[in-house]
């Protein structure tokens, strides 16, 4: 289902489409219903690279241990 979902930032209003499940990822960081900052939407950036890099390391390590055909 698709969602309407609107950011403050630096007293702007942005809106986007998303899913439910991009909505709980991006609201994970980055809250809706105050303003923030681009400090702080840099940070809820950093966090997610953070993470996604996490993911895609574990994910090789995984992947290395699957046979090869």
């Amino acid at each position: 289902m698709e969602n309407k979902l609107t950011f403050h930032i630096n007293n702007m209003a942005y809106t986007i489409n998303v899913n439910d499940t991009l909505e709980k990822e991006m609201t994970k960081y980055l809250p809706v219903d105050r303003n923030v900052d681009t400090k702080e939407l840099l940070a809820a950036y950093i966090r997610i690279t953070q993470e996604f890099t996490q993911f895609k390391a574990d994910l090789e390590i995984l992947s290395d241990k699957i046979p090869k055909l």
